[in-house]
């Protein structure tokens, strides 16, 4: 666990940061009693899938919590044995040196020599192994504090309290099927928060969306309001570093006021909503648009107006799609609009729509990043594509007074599915989507959208 020296006004903790532990055993200590924890009964939270946002968020807790050992224990499950390649590793002993309190960590840990062993090509390095130092393999650059981490899924979570789910959405099922079975014979409901952001689409029996929450109710059988999603204009790496950010809790109120309240931090505010279905979908669909982003950025060479113009009509493309999800989906307005905002401007979808454009990657290496890692908005176009172009959801377009299925409307979508999925255009296709004189005004997209004829319910039912 973190090593921490206490001094006058906080604790200064192993990763060099300063916090303030005013109120923080209060908050702990109410949240243990919500749960109905009685002294010497530790409070067990454990975030599974260790990419840059589980990694910070788990980082996030242990650098609030981790000193009161004896009334929380914080772990982060990843799975063993992946590897860091040679550049990889002499990177990290860049970056190490670069930091002086990282430095003097490590060395006083004695774990320095196994980096420069590393950067010799003499050791092989792993990520979990590095995880236990503070470094996340997606996010070299941002050294974090040190996490426990374990490597065995049934250990990690038979008996947590809490469980964080920072798995890609596309890896989000399987893993928690298997979970599932190590909780067949519990008698306490653990409370999921999700990270992930992204959707599947099922066509049979009937089109429908499924979004990670209900992937996981559908794997564990949990109750629904114990399943709840986290998300919020926020960029990992920056909120370490202690810039301000803020986020949702998504789901019942039974649990949401009392995880916004225990997972707030100063730097770090969180609200409670009800609204899990719009916030979800939303989650899912910017990921999807920032590719588009990046590209628009990157072929533009940054053109404030070709960004603006391309935000105009992403935007009225979302708000589109979120009410065939949901009958009075909220508005995209607000924290949910910057958590758009934020995702188009910066982040590993838009960074990797950037790359294709500038031609250092291509569809055909797929979706898997090195030093990335899942590019989740890729699977994302694919899946919301694939439930648009349905027939049995066609709708009457206005100006040609004919039904024409959903995704005919949403040419951004379309295009991106030609680039990412098809791959038979090229990425400048984009601009050419931006450019198309026959587009509907995005303001004629946004009324037929909220048109309560529109909504399907059907599109987000349980399997």
């Amino acid at each position: 666990m973190v090593s921490s020296v206490q001094g006058e006004h906080g604790s200064m903790h192993s990763n060099g940061s300063t916090y303030n532990s005013n109120g923080t055993e209060e908050r702990l200590d109410e949240f243990r009693s919500v749960l109905g924890k009685s002294d010497g009964d530790l409070l067990k939270i454990v975030g599974i899938g260790a990419g840059a946002w589980g990694s910070v968020f788990a980082a996030l807790l242990q650098d609030a919590y981790g000193q009161f050992r004896e009334k929380v224990q914080i772990r982060i499950w990843r799975r063993p044995g992946r590897s860091v390649d040679r550049s990889t590793a002499e990177h990290l002993f860049e970056v190490i040196n670069s930091r002086e309190d990282v430095l003097r960590r490590l060395i006083r840990r004695c774990a320095y020599l196994k980096y420069v062993e590393g950067r010799l090509g003499d050791r092989t390095l792993y990520a979990d192994e590095i995880l236990r130092d503070g470094f996340c393999l997606n996010m070299i650059d941002t050294p974090l504090c040190p996490l426990k981490v374990v490597t065995n899924l049934q250990e990690a979570v038979w008996d947590a309290d809490i469980v964080i789910n920072g798995l890609p959405s596309t890896e989000t099922r399987e893993v928690f099927e298997e979970i599932s079975r190590y909780w067949k014979e519990r008698i306490t409901v653990p409370i999921i928060i999700s990270l992930a952001k992204g959707v599947e689409a099922d066509l049979d029996p009937i089109p429908r969306i499924i979004t990670p929450t209900q992937m996981i109710q559908c794997a564990t059988g949990l109750p629904v309001e114990n399943i709840l999603y986290l998300g919020g204009p926020n960029i990992a790496s920056e909120i370490y570093n202690k810039e301000y950010a803020n986020a949702r809790i998504c789901g019942a109120e039974k649990w949401g006021k009392s995880l916004a309240k225990f997972l707030r931090q100063p730097h770090f505010i969180v609200w409670d909503n009800s609204d899990l279905v719009t916030h979800e979908v939303m989650g899912g669909l910017k990921n999807v648009y920032a590719i588009g982003a990046g590209m628009v950025a990157s072929l533009t060479n940054e053109s404030a107006t070709s960004k603006s113009v391309y935000f105009s009509h992403c935007t009225s493309e979302m708000i589109f799609i979120t009410h065939l999800l949901a009958e009075e989906p909220e508005k995209l307005a607000g924290p949910l609009l910057a958590d758009t905002y934020v995702t188009l401007l910066k982040g590993r979808n838009a960074w990797y729509g950037q790359m294709l454009a500038k031609g250092d990657l291509s569809p055909d290496m797929g979706d898997s990043i090195k030093g990335k890692g899942m590019i989740q908005g890729v699977s994302a176009v694919g899946a919301f594509y694939a439930l648009l172009s349905q027939p049995s959801l066609s709708i009457m377009r206005p100006d040609q007074n004919k039904p024409v299925v959903p995704v005919e409307l949403c040419p951004i979508l379309k295009t991106l599915y030609k680039i990412l999925i098809k791959r038979e255009v090229s990425v400048q296709a984009i601009l050419q989507a931006l450019r198309d004189e026959t587009m509907n005004d995005p303001r004629e997209r946004i009324e037929i959208a909220q048109s309560h004829a529109f909504y399907r319910p059907s599109l987000l039912s349980k399997s």
